[in-house]
C-alpha cells in the first residue's frame, strides 16, 4: 500500500476552512486532521500556505469522442480537466454517432476506461423514438438521461409532447435538459435574417436565442417535473427569469428539481460580444450582465445547485465563420476552478460555497457515490490550490486539443498545482502522470 501525507494545508470542506493534514492511502482518504498524523508516508507534501479542495465534478461536458475528435477527444479534453482541478466529468450524448443505444454508451465507457485521466460518466441520449432503450440505463453507473428540448440538430431534438411525457412520466432517473424553445428561435431567427441577411451580426444571438425561448422550455420542463414527481436536473440557466422555477426552501438532497449554472454564464455578458464574437457563442446565449448577476446571486442563495462548464471545443476556423456557420461552444473546462477563485479574490463568493457548488453538490445531485467531499473512506480526488501564483492564459498552457482559450490573455491570480485522482497524483505544475486512468463512476440510487 502506498500513502501520501498532504501537511499542514488548508482543507476547504463541508462549510469549513481549517488547517491540518489529509493522509492517502492507495485510492483512498485514510485521515483528515486538525493536528499533525504521525503515520508513516511515502510521498509528504508540504501544504503550507495552500489550500486543499474536494476534486471538481464537471456535471456537463461535450469531449466529442466519437466522430469530433478534430474538435477534442476524451484524451485531450480530461487532461485539461485534471490540468483545471476537474477530477471526474459527466459527458454528453450529442457525438458522432449519437448516443441511443445502450451499446453506444458502452462503446464511450470503454473508451473512456483505455485513455481518461479523470473519473467518468456518460449520458444516455434520449430522441423522439427511443425511449424502450433510454428505460434500460441502469441508474447505479450511468449518470442520467439527457434530453434536447431545443437547440440540437436531428433526431437529437426531443420536441414531441407524447414523447415527453412519456420520458417524465416512465424514467426514473435524473433527467437533464438543455431548454430553450425552438419555435421561438426559428422565428427569430426568420426576423433576423430578414433584417440582416447571412450577415447577422453575433450581438444578436441573445435576441434570437432569447430570454422567452429559454423560459418557455424551463417552464415546460419543470410543469412536467411536477406532474410527474421527475427528478429533473436544468443546466446552464442564463435568464434571471427562470430563476423564479427553482426553490430554495428545503435541503437539495430532498428536492426533485435542480439547476445548474456555467461559468460563461456567471462570467460573460452580451456586452462582451463586441471583443469576444463567436468565441462567446453558446447556447443558450450569453445574455445581459443583469442576468449573469442574477444567476451568481442563485448560487450563493442556492436556488442554482451547481457549476459547471459546458465544455464544448470548436476549431479556431469554426468559430471564424460567419454567425450562422459558426457552432455554439467552447472550451472551459481547465479554467473553472480558477474563475470561480478568481470571484473570491473579487469578494464575490466564499471558498466554502465553491467546495460547495463544483464538488458537494454535485456528488448530492447526482448520488454520486464516495466522491465529492474530503472525507475518510471516500475516494482521494483532491486539489492542491496556490491561491496566489498568479499566470496569464496562453497558447502555450492550454491543453485542449482545440488550442484556444474564451479567457486567453486573461490573468488568473490562482493556479493548480496538484491533482489527485483516486489517491493517484495526475497533475503537478504542469505534468501529467498517466500511469494509472480514471475510473467509472458509481451512484448510490
Amino acid at each position: 500500500m502506498s500513502r501520501t501525507r498532504i501537511k499542514n494545508v488548508n482543507i476547504v470542506n463541508e462549510g469549513l476552512v481549517f488547517k491540518g493534514d489529509v493522509l492517502i492511502e492507495d485510492r483512498f482518504i485514510l485521515k483528515v486532521s486538525e493536528s499533525e498524523i504521525n503515520l508513516a508516508a511515502d510521498v509528504i507534501i508540504d501544504g503550507t500556505d495552500q489550500y486543499l479542495f474536494p476534486g471538481c465534478i464537471d456535471d456537463q461536458v461535450h469531449f466529442r469522442e466519437p466522430g469530433l475528435t478534430h474538435k477534442g477527444e476524451i484524451y485531450t479534453e480530461a487532461k485539461a480537466a485534471v490540468a483545471g482541478g476537474v477530477t471526474s466529468f459527466m459527458e454528453m450524448p450529442n457525438t458522432v454517432p449519437n448516443v441511443f443505444t445502450q451499446e453506444l454508451l458502452e462503446e464511450k465507457y470503454k473508451r473512456a476506461s483505455e485513455v481518461s485521466l479523470a473519473n467518468y460518466s456518460f449520458f444516455m441520449g434520449a430522441s423522439n423514438d427511443n425511449l424502450e432503450e433510454v428505460l434500460k440505463t441502469d441508474p447505479q453507473n450511468v449518470c442520467g438521461i439527457k434530453v434536447f428540448m431545443g437547440s440540437s440538430t436531428g433526431n437529437m431534438l426531443v420536441d414531441k409532447r407524447e414523447t415527453l411525457e412519456g420520458l417524465f412520466s416512465q424514467c426514473k432517473m435524473l433527467i437533464a435538459t438543455h431548454c430553450e424553445d425552438e419555435e421561438t428561435i426559428r422565428h427569430n431567427m426568420q426576423v433576423y435574417k430578414e433584417k440582416y441577411g447571412e450577415d447577422v451580426p453575433v450581438e444578436c444571438h441573445p435576441l434570437i436565442r432569447s430570454e422567452e425561448a429559454c423560459y418557455k422550455s424551463s417552464s415546460l420542463a419543470v410543469e412536467l417535473a411536477k406532474k410527474y414527481n421527475t427528478r429533473l436536473h436544468i443546466l446552464h440557466i442564463s435568464t434571471a427569469k427562470e430563476l423564479e422555477l427553482f426553490d430554495n426552501s428545503i435541503p437539495l438532497k430532498e428536492k426533485r428539481i435542480t439547476a445548474e449554472a456555467c461559468i460563461h454564464h456567471l462570467w460573460f455578458s452580451d456586452e462582451d460580444y463586441k471583443t469576444k464574437g463567436n468565441f462567446i457563442k453558446w447556447n443558450p446565449a450569453v445574455k445581459k450582465a443583469s442576468d449573469r448577476d442574477a444567476i451568481l446571486k442563485a448560487v450563493l442563495e442556492n436556488k442554482i445547485d451547481v457549476v459547471a462548464t459546458d465544455h464544448a471545443p470548436h476549431t479556431i476556423e469554426e468559430k471564424g465563420q460567419t454567425y450562422f456557420k459558426a457552432p455554439s461552444g467552447g472550451p472551459l473546462v481547465q479554467h473553472s476552478l480558477v474563475a470561480m477563485l478568481e470571484f473570491y479574490h473579487q469578494g464575490k463568493i466564499s471558498l466554502e460555497k465553491i467546495a460547495e457548488k463544483m464538488a458537494h453538490a454535485v456528488a448530492d445531485c447526482f448520488q454520486i457515490e464516495k466522491r465529492g467531499y474530503i472525507r475518510e473512506g471516500y475516494f482521494a480526488d483532491l486539489v492542491l490550490v496556490d491561491l496566489h501564483k498568479s499566470f496569464v492564459v496562453h497558447e502555450s498552457n492550454i491543453f485542449y486539443k482545440c488550442g484556444w482559450s474564451p479567457f486567453e490573455g486573461f490573468e488568473f491570480h490562482s493556479s493548480i498545482k496538484y491533482t489527485f485522482v483516486n489517491g493517484q497524483l495526475v497533475y503537478e505544475n504542469g505534468l501529467f502522470n498517466e500511469s494509472v486512468k480514471g475510473v467509472r463512476l458509481t451512484f448510490e440510487r
